[in-house]
């Protein structure tokens, strides 16, 4: 197979410095603030975003310096495949996020539902559109037993 090449579009500028200081999904500390800062050749990307109330941001996990083919997820102590789970440590720790945005002024995308480190590499944004994106009737696997009361799981795990 052919070599993939990426290169950052931006950064993102938030206020989590450690990982340990996260929520393990964006949604689940709704108020917090960030922004992505676009390099100014792809300023003009960002026309037409602030008509959505939502996108999702690809990012690549800069910290992450390991490779697992099963981890173990914030929610449990189970072991999962990588694939079934949101862990940094994925073969080409690539991750993404949907995010609810605030505003955009020149280069900076400005969003809440934060779950980023700052410093990380974006690689690319796209729209959140209910229309593609939305779907019926969703089996979220071993998640799921995590939320059958309750849309918010045990907040000690959360942050």
């Amino acid at each position: 197979m052919k070599k993939i090449t990426m290169n950052p579009i931006g950064i993102i500028h938030s206020p989590y410095k450690q990982i340990k200081d996260m929520p393990i999904q964006g949604k689940f500390k709704a108020c917090v603030q960030a922004w992505v800062e676009l390099k100014k050749e792809y300023r003009a990307g960002l026309k037409d975003l602030n008509g959505f109330s939502y996108a999702i941001i690809i990012y690549y996990f800069h910290k992450s310096e390991k490779t697992e083919i099963e981890g173990k997820p914030f929610l449990e102590d189970n072991k999962h495949g990588i694939f079934a789970i949101r862990s940094p440590h994925r073969p080409n720790h690539i991750g993404l996020s949907v995010i609810k945005v605030e505003k955009i002024e020149a280069n900076k995308l400005h969003f809440s539902e934060v779950d980023v480190l700052d410093g990380t590499p974006v690689l690319d944004i796209k729209p959140y559109v209910k229309h593609f994106d939305g779907r019926d009737n969703v089996i979220s696997g071993w998640v799921d037993k995590h939320f059958k009361s309750t849309d918010m799981p045990d907040k000690t795990i959360l942050k």
